[in-house]
């Protein structure tokens, strides 16, 4: 096995709002294009922040997707949504909103309405993973993962463990069904654990420490809300524990087919896009009250 080297590391932007409930960062394609980062398009990092009590739930209205899916990680506060083809409900603490938005759905996400009449600290991620060109245009679906039923191994001497969402960890896979081959982790590492993940040298892989820092092979320390883009020179990196750390690990096989994107739509070629936004305002994705 050959160590996996980092490319860069990122620092956390200037934040933005997604609509009023979600202060964003963005490391893809922030800090790397579409095509580096593939089969990764996009990640919102909602580092924590915290928004006052109120009556109206925050969020993002009614809004359309196609061609891909959308993954939100839920870390600290409460999401309720809900999608044109049926899907929805509510994201609690730990658990993760799969939505294969696929041929096209609306979609809207909000503060839960509880949760909101007392506010709190809010931390989240959504990622865009892609979707292959034969399966854009299948069927929409959507998976509720709650944190339960993710595999969750033990890492020795009681110093950790792998949360696995996505992909497979030492033989544990996790529920998260996907279209092309994605691992998806929750690392929580003690003060002073080390690891060592592996995955295929040619898989895109990155980190983000969504608590404390993290050592990479003994040189580069991660910090909180911090990228790391590993380069595809190897297929082992090693992580340390600085203090108490939470790091989410992303790692999937390109799928190496032209992305044309713009907004909501991520397709193959311009004719899909026209087509999709052809098809968004002719009623064609449902209907979705707001």
């Amino acid at each position: 096995m050959k160590t996996r080297s980092i490319e860069r590391v990122v620092k956390p932007g200037t934040p933005h709002f997604v609509g009023d409930g979600f202060r964003v960062h963005n490391f893809i394609p922030g800090s790397s294009s579409m095509q580096r980062m593939d089969p990764f398009i996009m990640l919102d990092y909602n580092s924590k922040y915290n928004f006052p009590p109120t009556d109206k739930p925050k969020g993002v209205g009614v809004h359309p997707h196609r061609g891909f899916e959308t993954v939100t990680i839920a870390y600290k506060g409460r999401v309720e949504h809900g999608d044109s083809a049926g899907g929805g409900g509510i994201i609690g603490e730990g658990d993760v909103q799969w939505m294969t938005a696929a041929s096209g759905v609306l979609h809207k996400e909000f503060h839960e309405t509880e949760w909101s009449k007392t506010g709190g600290e809010f931390q989240m991620v959504q990622l865009w993973v892609n979707l292959p060109a034969k399966d854009k245009m299948s069927p929409p679906k959507y998976q509720a993962i709650a944190n339960t039923e993710m595999a969750k191994v033990q890492l020795p001497n009681n110093e950790g463990e792998v949360e696995v969402i996505a992909g497979e960890y030492e033989g544990n896979k996790g529920p998260a069904s996907t279209f092309s081959p994605v691992n998806m982790f929750n690392v929580r590492l003690k003060k002073g654990a080390k690891t060592q993940l592996t995955f295929p040298a040619h898989y895109t892989t990155s980190i983000l420490a969504v608590e404390g820092r993290v050592k990479v092979n003994e040189t580069e320390n991660v910090l909180q809300d911090h990228f790391a883009l590993f380069a595809n020179d190897g297929d082992t990196f090693a992580l340390e524990a600085l203090e108490d750390t939470v790091v989410l690990v992303l790692s999937g096989e390109p799928l190496n087919e032209p992305i044309a994107a713009y907004g909501p739509f991520v397709m193959n070629t311009q004719e899909e896009l026209v087509e999709a936004f052809q098809d968004f305002n002719t009623g064609k994705f449902g209907y979705l009250e707001d």
